[in-house]
């Protein structure tokens, strides 16, 4: 039943994407595909305004790749109170698409909203519960706090997906250290060694282990 639910919601938002399309003129996609390309020159020449400008001009509240794209480059241009609203826009239009999500981090970030990132972060695992790159970044707002059970729990899961991991490896040994289980930690740095040889992080906390 739960499985059915979900295919409903997919569904219905699978509708909501394609229905501004549907109801649009070729002549008005070939507009809003126009509007696209000049703001993808003007963003490469760092015309921001310019770039978001040109959208604009084509705006449709229902449309997920423009509300999307202005998230994008408002983000960019500093304004990043409006560049949430546009992401918002895009996750309200297709909750379980993970790109706009992976936006929202950008200005919620710049605007030292760490409890929006988290909550961003813990969504993304809720749809893909294996995405290595939200664990990770989790795991280091953790251990940036030193709430170092939280984080091991993420790194753990890193390291169980990518076993072979420099950064991984690296980031769950010093989580280790600081838990005072200090024989896992030696093993994890070895093995990060063995991936990269020079690495300056895995190296210190050999040094550190030895003392």
């Amino acid at each position: 039943m739960e499985l059915l639910n979900q295919f409903k919601i997919y569904f219905i938002g699978l509708l909501i994407l394609l229905m501004p399309f549907g109801a649009l003129s070729q002549k008005s996609i070939s507009n809003i595909i126009d509007a696209f390309q000049q703001s993808y020159i003007n963003e490469g020449t760092g015309k921001y305004a310019d770039a978001i400008k040109v959208l604009k001009n084509v705006y449709n509240e229902d449309s997920y790749e423009i509300n999307l794209r202005l998230g994008w480059l408002t983000y960019q241009s500093g304004f990043f109170s409006e560049s949430l609203a546009f992401y918002n826009k895009a996750i309200n239009l297709m909750p379980y698409s993970i790109e706009p999500r992976w936006g929202v981090v950008l200005p919620a970030s710049a605007l030292g909203n760490w409890e929006m990132v988290i909550n961003q972060y813990q969504k993304i695992l809720n749809i893909n519960p294996n995405n290595s790159v939200a664990h990770h970044r989790l795991g280091l707002i953790y251990y940036g706090r030193d709430e170092f059970q939280e984080a091991y729990k993420h790194f753990e899961k890193v390291v169980n997906l990518y076993p072979f991991d420099y950064d991984g490896l690296t980031m769950l040994a010093w989580t280790n250290f600081k838990l005072g289980k200090q024989r896992e930690a030696i093993v994890l740095f070895s093995k990060a060694l063995m991936n990269t040889p020079s690495g300056s992080s895995a190296l210190e906390g050999l040094q550190l282990l030895e003392k």
